[in-house]
């Protein structure tokens, strides 16, 4: 079965959206879960926070969804970039194991926005920062805002084409 992790670096309409991706994944028999950076509450990243708190402790309570084949990553655009919740999420994953690309370097990503204007800085940032950590970031985007809210055949097409990246998997 094909493990992917949906994760939103918000709540209302990006949770919305990244709950109906992981519908969309499910019914075409996924193992889809999500991860909501929101209720994750990690400590702001720092050199001396990393004195306090041990990456791989903090990161511990959601390794398994991490272990997944593929990610899409739903955040919303703050003041022209990602919610600062994305980035320390980004860098205490990769504090969490010797090699910081482990979680992420060549599996399959799409990048995904609910956004009250375009979105599109969020979307181009994720795609830099999370290509930056080794992920192939699907060419396509899901973006979603308050005067077009993503259409159900555009949720649904990019669930199918980020499934058909994944190799099935030999038993």
């Amino acid at each position: 079965m094909k493990k992917i992790c949906v994760i939103t670096a918000s709540v209302g309409k990006n949770l919305e959206l990244a709950e109906a991706i992981v519908a969309h994944l499910k019914k075409h028999g996924a193992d889809a879960g999500l991860l909501n950076l929101v209720e994750l509450d990690l400590p702001l990243y720092s050199t001396v926070a990393e004195t306090r708190h041990q990456a791989e402790v903090l990161v511990a309570p959601f390794k398994d969804r991490l272990a997944a084949d593929a990610f899409v990553f739903v955040s919303p655009e703050y003041n022209g970039s990602t919610p600062p919740v994305f980035n320390n999420f980004l860098a205490w994953v990769s504090r969490s194991t010797k090699n910081w690309r482990e979680t992420f370097n060549a599996k399959t990503g799409v990048v995904a926005t609910a956004s009250a204007g375009n979105g599109i800085q969020a979307i181009n940032i994720m795609r830099m920062q999370l290509s930056f950590i080794g992920m192939n970031i699907m060419g396509r985007q899901l973006i979603s805002t308050m005067s077009r809210p993503a259409p159900e055949a555009e949720v649904e097409g990019i669930c199918l084409q980020l499934l058909s990246t994944i190799p099935n998997k030999a038993l």
